[in-house]
Formats: structure tokens, C-alpha cells, sequence
């Protein structure tokens, strides 16, 4: 009964959006507007789970091909924030669906210099036709898949692109468990939460996506982003090798 009663308070404070959405307004003022919120909101994650994202790409040079050099594709690069844990000669492929990202992608870029952009390609991680196939040692996606119309498709693009023996990197915040005052409070905060995470689902089992896809090896472990409170903090991070 609480639930339902904090859900209809929110949907009441969010009636201007959703009479903006109705009219098609909100969607692309807030594409234009989200890379400017990633810009600030980004560095501030980074600096979170900065041990976190440095052991989890610590392994990426495993995974370079037989010429030695790494090639690399993240999806939803954003503002590219996670450049600085690539390693240096990196083969870079970027591709996200906003191109209003384009100004801040640039700007990281140009403090990376150890990393060579090969291609930013403008798509979702649901259709990767402009990536050939087995093209890829590694495939990035971090934060992503909690925003995107169908997790399954994002990763069955992912098996395609990437070599036989390739890995595919992930750090998501993931659904809290189900009797849990945190899954509560996601599932009060969802219907703001997808407006202005510009889609983004606070309630998403990733993890029994990845667990569906056939891949050989799958290293996934859950942890606990602070401050534990928020309903962002749950999440999964690892590997899975094709």
C-alpha cells in the first residue's frame, strides 16, 4: 500500500514531463542535455569505483590478438570516461547512440593520447551492423545496459563482434534484491529515474542475461557501490570470454 501510495505521489510531481514527453518535447531536449549532466555526474562515479574499474581492466592486455595490439569496442561510450584504465596502443572503437556526446568524447580523447581511435561510429549497442563480425578482442560496457530497449540483443551483438577467445568487460548497477527496503526504494524512484537517466531502469536483472548467453567463461561478482542507500549502489562487475 506504501508503495503504491509513493509511486502515484511520484507520478503526480511528474506530470509537466510527462505532458512533454506526450508531445514529444522531452526527448530531445534531454538528448541534448544529458551529455552536459554525464559530464559532471561521471567523474564523480569514476572516483567511486576507481579500484573497482582499474583491477576489472587491469586483465584487458590478455586479450590481444595475435598482432599483439588490443582492439577494442565500447559501447555507449559517452564522454568516454573510461579511457584513462585503457591500455596505452589501445585500438579504440566508440559507439553510442547520442551524437551530442561528440564534444566531450573529443575532449577526453585529447587527454588519452596513449589510446588510437580507430572509429565513433553513432548506434546502439542493439544494432552493431557497422562492426564486422570477430572483428573485436574486447567489448566495454559500462553503465549501458541498464538504459537500453533489450539487453538480450545488446549482447548477442556482442558475442557477434567479438573473436573467438575475446571478452566482454561489464560494471552495471543492477535490481537490489526483492525483499530489500533498496528495492523499494527503486521501485518508487523508477518512473523518474528512466526520465532523467535518460532511460535508464533502476530494476534490471542483468546478471540473468548474461548467465542466458552462451559464452564459455562468464566472472561475475556482485558489490556495493556507495553510499549503500541510493538505489544505484547495487551492482555487478567481471568478464565473460567467448
Amino acid at each position: 500500500m506504501l508503495l503504491v501510495l509513493l509511486q502515484g505521489c511520484v507520478q503526480l510531481l511528474l506530470l509537466p514531463i510527462h505532458l512533454l514527453a506526450c508531445l514529444g518535447l522531452w526527448h530531445s531536449f534531454y538528448k541534448k542535455l544529458f551529455p552536459h549532466v554525464m559530464a559532471k555526474v561521471a567523474p564523480l562515479y569514476n572516483q567511486k569505483v576507481y579500484q573497482q574499474k582499474r583491477e576489472l581492466f587491469s586483465s584487458l592486455r590478455h586479450f590481444a590478438g595475435p598482432s599483439g595490439h588490443l582492439r577494442l569496442l565500447e559501447i555507449g561510450t559517452g564522454t568516454g570516461t573510461n579511457f584513462q584504465f585503457y591500455p596505452a596502443g589501445c585500438r579504440l572503437t566508440c559507439t553510442d547512440p547520442n551524437p551530442n556526446f561528440k564534444q566531450f568524447l573529443l575532449k577526453n580523447l585529447l587527454e588519452n593520447p596513449h589510446l588510437q581511435l580507430e572509429d565513433s561510429v553513432v548506434a546502439s549497442g542493439e544494432d552493431l551492423g557497422q562492426i564486422p563480425a570477430g572483428s573485436m578482442d574486447v567489448v566495454v560496457c559500462t553503465l549501458v545496459l541498464c538504459s537500453v530497449s533489450s539487453v538480450s540483443q545488446v549482447l548477442s551483438e556482442v558475442q557477434r563482434v567479438l573473436r573467438v577467445g575475446g571478452a566482454f568487460f561489464f560494471l552495471e548497477h543492477v535490481a537490489a534484491e526483492h525483499c530489500t527496503w533498496t528495492y523499494f526504494w527503486q521501485q518508487v524512484c523508477m518512473p523518474a529515474w528512466k526520465y532523467f537517466g535518460d532511460g535508464c531502469s533502476l530494476c534490471r536483472e542483468t546478471e540473468k542475461e548474461l548467465e542466458k548467453i552462451n559464452f564459455s567463461e562468464l566472472h561475475l561478482k556482485h558489490i556495493q557501490v556507495r553510499p549503500s542507500w541510493i538505489p544505484t549502489s547495487p551492482h555487478i562487475i567481471g568478464y565473460a570470454v567467448k
